[in-house]
C-alpha cells in the first residue's frame, strides 16, 4: 500500500530483503532468463517487454519450468475496481486455469 508521507517509507528494510542471499538468487536467475530471450532476439533493451516465468519465484517456479514474453502491463498488474483499489491478486492469466 502506498505511504501517505513518502518519510514514513522504510527504506533500510527493502534494501535489507533485496540484499537476501536468496532474493540475490532469484534476481540472477532472472537477469539470466532475459539474456538468453536477448540472445535469441526475442525481446530487445527498452522494448517494454518483460521476460514473465510461467511459475512465479515466490511460488517454487525457476528458469527450466518455462519463460515467455509478455508485455509489462500484462506482467506487473491485478485487477481493480473503479477507485484503483485492488479486487484480486489473481492475474487474467490464472484465472483462466
Amino acid at each position: 500500500m502506498p505511504y501517505k508521507n513518502k518519510a514514513d517509507r522504510k527504506y533500510e528494510n527493502a534494501a535489507k530483503y533485496e540484499a537476501s542471499p536468496e532474493q540475490k538468487k532469484n534476481r540472477a536467475a532472472r537477469n539470466a532468463a532475459r539474456r538468453k530471450l536477448m540472445a535469441e532476439g526475442k525481446v530487445s533493451k527498452g522494448d517494454g517487454k518483460d521476460v514473465a516465468h510461467k511459475v512465479a519465484f515466490d511460488k517454487g517456479g525457476n528458469n527450466k519450468q518455462g519463460v515467455r514474453v509478455e508485455s509489462a502491463a500484462a506482467n506487473r498488474s491485478f485487477k481493480r475496481d473503479s477507485k484503483h483499489n485492488l479486487v484480486s491478486e489473481t492475474s487474467k492469466r490464472e484465472r483462466k486455469k
